[in-house]
């Protein structure tokens, strides 16, 4: 059964305003279920949870244990206490980073596709001694390089790769990666802000040790995101923001740590951003998330085909079957962003250009970025066609 584009769209009342929205990769748009969910939080009971005893406190707390349920059984976590709410994907790496108890020596092995919020984190550990970074090349076709893998990861500690590429789409073999990594005693960590939203994800059957996400890629509010993690490697971690909510006693000397999660989650959470992904995580179920990932598709497969027949249009990456929903291209030399700021002005047309935070990437190939159209559940054909149309208009006139 395919999506009802049309009765989605109906979802979502800022698309009434006529544009075209090609930058999902970035953010997704909400659908009013999500927004109400959020006001209901601040119209109803907006107090604090955890805290205060009283009956609107006790109705945070309830909504917030029901909204960790949800988006665990949305990654397939059979115990909800395995999910840590972060600010985004960002904060949720970074929280293994400057958590895990890495010994003199230890080797943490990524992609040099990785987002910048999975190069970075490592990137400073690395200069301060605390790991060694190693870094692996893809194929020549922009995809992963398992045989390259194979003997990289034999003295590696952790392995934190990208599972969906926001650069071109491309999704990673993680259960085979996973599957050798721990066959090599390294554990791994997924970066999965693409690949939540747009299929089907089950960390039980992956084996995956951590993976991190986000709510705004997802029609979620923007803030709030989480990191999975097993729970025994969870207890394991050093505290990283600490503060109110993560001890359960402390003295002018000591303290005694709360469990985990709360451990991790330090301070007032955003309980309406923690609510509202919840209600994202519950709407996409309800889509199915194989149909989803089959519309995306066949929308970049028509996409692909009309840039192919442009001319003078390169795409980054392998065949539009391995691309999922994104698709990253330059028309010549001619400079993404000049192409961006034209579609927005003459079409309302609303696509992402340069380095899309893979900057890395773009250096080693001496490419100084890219125009990426990225597609989701409320995107439908005639905007495609209407996209290829202005394009080449577009084209046109800076050629």
């Amino acid at each position: 059964m395919g999506l009802n584009v049309h009765k989605i769209r109906d979802d979502f009342p800022i698309l009434k305003k006529g544009f075209v929205y090609f930058d999902n990769s970035c953010m997704t748009l909400r659908p009013r279920q999500v927004v109400d969910s959020i006001n209901r939080y601040y119209n109803e009971f907006p107090a604090c949870a955890g805290r205060s005893m009283h009956q609107l406190g006790n109705k945070v707390t309830e909504e917030a244990a029901l909204a960790r349920k949800s988006i665990s059984k949305f990654i397939g976590a059979k115990k909800p206490e395995e999910l840590i709410f972060t600010r985004n994907t960002t904060e949720a790496i970074n929280l293994v980073a400057n958590s895990f108890k890495f010994e003199k020596g230890d080797k943490v092995l990524i992609t040099d596709k990785e987002h910048n919020s999975n190069l970075l984190p490592w990137q400073l550990l690395a200069e301060k001694g605390a790991i060694k970074l190693k870094i692996l090349g893809s194929k020549d076709d922009n995809t992963f390089n398992m045989d390259s893998f194979e003997r990289e990861v034999q003295d590696v500690k952790l392995v934190s790769v990208v599972h969906t590429s926001n650069l071109d789409g491309v999704t990673n073999p993680v259960k085979d990666i996973v599957r050798v990594a721990h066959r090599n005693d390294a554990l791994v960590l997924l970066d999965s802000a693409q690949a939540v939203p747009h299929k089907d994800i089950d960390v039980k059957k992956l084996g995956v040790d951590f993976l991190a996400f986000s709510g705004h890629k997802m029609l979620g509010p923007s803030g709030i995101g989480a990191l999975y993690g097993k729970k025994d490697l969870l207890e394991n971690l050093n505290p990283f923001m600490v503060g109110g909510e993560t001890v359960k006693e402390s003295t002018y000397i000591k303290r005694i740590w709360e469990d985990v999660p709360e451990r991790f989650e330090a301070g007032l959470q955003d309980y309406a951003g923690i609510i509202g992904f919840a209600e994202a995580a519950n709407y996409l179920k309800k889509i199915g998330l194989k149909n989803i990932e089959k519309h995306e598709l066949m929308l970049n497969k028509q996409l692909t085909l009309g840039l192919e027949n442009l001319g003078a249009v390169k795409i980054i990456g392998p065949s539009v079957d391995n691309r999922g929903g994104i698709t990253s291209f330059n028309i010549g030399s001619v400079d993404s962003h000049q192409v961006a700021l034209l579609l927005d002005k003459s079409a309302n047309i609303m696509v992402r250009s340069g380095a899309h935070c893979v900057h890395a990437w773009f250096d080693k190939h001496k490419i100084p970025g890219s125009v990426r159209a990225s597609f989701y559940l409320y995107n439908t054909e005639d905007e495609v066609e209407f996209f290829l149309k202005k394009l080449k208009e577009v084209k046109n006139i800076l050629n």
